[in-house]
C-alpha cells in the first residue's frame, strides 16, 4: 500500500520538488507504431468514486494510487490521464518517469449536479497544460440537447481546442450525446448518437491538426470510426458484465484502421478479479497487438 503520509509530508516541506519535477520531465512521444495504451484516472474529480458498483470504491487515495502504481509500471502502459492531484502525486512517486501525460480539463459537471451538463474548466486550463509540460488535455463534451449548460460547455471546450492545437498539444475529446432521466443525465450510446457526437466534436476549435477523440466501444464501430478521420482512442467506462466479452469487443474495435488505442480506468483498476496486473497487461498487448507484452522489449 501507498504511504500517504509520505506524500502528505514532502507537500508540506517541499512543495516546489513537484515544480522541479515537472521541469525535469522529458515526454518519449507517441511510441513507434503510432498507438496508445493510457490509464485514466479523472473521475474523482466529478465526485464519481464508484466502480463495480461500490459507491465509494476509488475514495481511499493509497489504494487507489497503489494500483496506478501497479497499472503504469506494466510494459506497454504508454502514459496516463488524470487530474493535477493525481499526476503531482503519482510524480512524487517517481511513477512517470518516461510516460504521455495527458491533464483532465472539465471536471465542474460534477456527478448527479443540477448544473452537470454546465461542465467548466475546473481542472487544468491551457496554461497549465503548457507550463506543467504536459502532452495535451483531455475534455469531456456532453451534449444535452435540452439544457442550456451545454452551451457553455462546447464554448469552453472549443477555446481549450483552439489554444491547444496553437501550442501543438493534443486536444483530446470525448463526445456524447446526453439526455436528462429522472433527474439524471445518461449517454445515448447507440450508433446512430455516438456519430453524431463525433460530427459535433470533431469541428470544434479553429484547427483539429492536434485532435484526437476519445470513444466508447457501441454496436456497429466500423460506422463509428468511419465517421471521422481524426485518431480514436477508446474508454473502458465502469466494469461490468464480463471481461472476456470487453475485451473481445475491445480487439475488434482496436483492429479499424483508425483506432489507435485505449483510455481506460476503472475496467483495468477494478477488475472483477482484482488482479489489476493481468488486466492491464491484457489491455496492453491489444493495443500494441503483441502475442505477449515481452515481445515489445520494455522491461516489467
Amino acid at each position: 500500500m501507498i504511504d500517504t503520509t509520505a506524500l502528505t509530508e514532502l507537500r508540506i516541506s517541499d512543495p516546489g520538488r513537484i515544480g522541479r519535477l515537472l521541469a525535469a520531465r522529458t515526454s518519449p512521444g507517441l511510441p513507434a507504431d503510432g498507438r496508445l495504451m493510457i490509464i485514466a484516472c479523472d473521475h474523482p474529480a466529478r465526485g464519481s468514486l464508484s466502480a463495480l458498483g461500490r459507491p465509494t470504491a476509488m475514495a481511499d487515495r493509497g489504494d487507489l494510487l497503489d494500483r496506478l502504481v501497479t497499472a503504469l509500471s506494466r510494459p506497454g502502459v504508454d502514459g496516463l490521464l488524470a487530474t493535477s492531484d493525481i499526476i503531482e502525486d503519482l510524480l512524487l512517486l517517481g511513477a512517470l518517469d518516461d510516460k504521455i501525460i495527458f491533464g483532465s480539463m472539465n471536471r465542474g459537471g460534477l456527478a448527479g449536479a443540477s448544473f452537470e451538463a454546465d461542465d467548466r474548466m475546473t481542472g487544468y486550463d491551457v496554461r497549465g497544460v503548457l507550463e506543467a509540460g504536459l502532452d495535451g488535455g483531455k475534455m469531456l463534451l456532453r451534449i444535452v440537447l435540452d439544457d442550456p449548460g451545454t452551451v457553455s460547455t462546447l464554448q469552453s471546450c472549443a477555446e481549450a481546442v483552439t489554444e491547444l492545437n496553437r501550442s501543438r498539444r493534443i486536444a483530446v475529446l470525448e463526445p456524447f450525446l446526453t439526455r436528462r432521466t429522472d433527474q439524471k443525465l445518461t449517454n445515448d450510446l447507440t450508433p446512430e448518437a455516438v456519430i453524431r457526437s463525433v460530427a459535433i466534436a470533431q469541428g470544434l476549435g479553429a484547427s483539429s491538426a492536434y485532435t484526437w477523440l476519445k470513444l466508447p466501444v457501441v454496436d456497429r464501430m466500423a460506422e463509428v470510426a468511419a465517421a471521422t478521420t481524426l485518431p480514436t482512442l477508446l474508454l473502458g467506462g465502469d466494469p461490468v458484465g464480463d471481461a472476456e466479452q470487453t475485451y473481445a469487443q475491445w480487439r475488434d474495435a482496436l483492429a479499424l484502421p483508425s483506432i489507435r488505442g485505449l483510455v481506460v480506468g476503472r475496467s483495468l483498476l477494478y477488475p472483477r478479479d482484482d488482479d489489476v496486473t493481468a488486466a492491464v497487461d491484457t489491455a496492453a498487448s491489444m493495443v500494441h497487438q503483441l502475442t505477449s507484452v515481452a515481445q515489445k522489449g520494455i522491461p516489467a
